[in-house]
């Protein structure tokens, strides 16, 4: 597989993008960016250095429907007549469907007033939201995915997997190629090598967001830690983030996200202990200090969805939106069974 990692210059979200052309008989983009200028021409720069223009793109795979993964999707497929694939729990979204968008601005009205966002702080994450929205680019034509198809990128089949969590659609692709071809060779004697296009799943700097990432999820926490468990169990020996660099421990590094969600469960608990009964910004307040841009979203995302996972396992009790701790010693480690694959 002849594959280049494009870097894209983008400053939305968790900045520092990436891109991936995969090229062969179905020249192949994997995640394409936000819709902006500056995305745009760092885009182009990465194909132009390959020998390849936007209109011999056949098709995109999309990981998931955030606007820095998706944004240019719609305006390259007008441009190339490149099909576009994205998972079904994802694509109308990505679509643009008039319902999907107006049922998730809904959703969000509702999720802000019931974590107690406060209103200077809301009217600062809707003017947020609000450039993010305009660079969310035009909709496009979905072909949909589900777990365990293949499709073809350049001159080999990838494999779908789906990956919920930090999206509900999220998936990643799992192919394998000869060590020679991997930006992480040495040059010496070729084997084959199992690698995966992640996108958001793991990260190699930061924990990605769950909970405030897709208001969408139920149980959002116990997906996301499955999904870390999956992944782990396939143990991929390379993994292609739709952040910065590769990573090359993706099992290593999905058992660190998941050692944080438990840490993260252990102080949700000391808050409520110390500062309950509690609504979502409180428990937020308290875990992460002062928030600002789109933290004011994922801080209180990420409480609810340890909260929500506290609330299932009957170790504390929700009224009005205020969580009270029932039991002041849960089994943390129990609380996440780590299920083999």
């Amino acid at each position: 597989m002849e594959l280049t990692r494009i870097p894209l210059g983008n400053t939305v979200f968790e900045g520092e993008n990436n891109a991936y052309l995969v090229e062969g008989e179905v020249t192949t983009l994997v995640d394409v960016g936000a819709a902006t200028e500056n995305v745009r021409a760092d885009l182009e720069t990465g194909l132009d250095d390959a020998g390849v223009a936007v209109a011999d793109v056949d098709r995109i795979l999309l990981t998931h429907w955030h606007s820095d993964h998706c944004g240019l999707a719609g305006e390259l497929q007008a441009e190339s007549g490149a099909t576009v694939y994205a998972h079904e729990d994802d694509a109308a979204v990505i679509a643009g469907d008039d319902d999907a968008v107006a049922a998730l601005h809904d959703l969000r009205e509702r999720r802000f007033r019931e974590w107690g966002i406060p209103e200077d702080k809301l009217d600062e994450l809707l003017a947020v939201q609000s450039s993010f929205e305009a660079v969310a680019g035009d909709p496009a034509d979905i072909e949909t995915l589900t777990e365990g198809d293949r499709v073809v990128a350049g001159d080999q089949e990838l494999e779908t997997i789906h990956l919920p969590g930090h999206a509900a659609g999220h998936v990643a692709f799992a192919f394998e190629r000869d060590e020679g071809e991997s930006e992480a060779s040495s040059g010496a004697e070729s084997a084959p090598r199992s690698e995966v296009f992640v996108g958001d799943v793991i990260l190699p700097q930061y924990t990605p967001n769950v909970g405030g990432a897709d208001l969408r999820m139920e149980e959002p926490l116990a997906q996301y830690v499955e999904s870390l468990d999956r992944l782990a169990a396939r143990d991929f020996d390379y993994a292609w983030p739709g952040h910065r660099d590769p990573i090359d421990d993706p099992a290593g590094r999905a058992a660190v996200i998941r050692q944080h969600h438990l840490d993260r469960t252990r102080r949700v608990i000391e808050t409520l202990r110390e500062h309950g009964p509690a609504d979502a910004w409180t428990v937020s307040a308290h875990l992460f200090g002062e928030l600002e841009n789109i933290h004011i979203l994922h801080g209180p995302g990420e409480a609810y969805a340890h909260l929500d996972h506290l609330e299932r396992a009957g170790a504390v009790e929700c009224e009005d939106f205020e969580y009270r701790l029932v039991d002041p010693e849960p089994d943390v480690e129990g609380l996440f069974p780590n299920t083999k694959y």
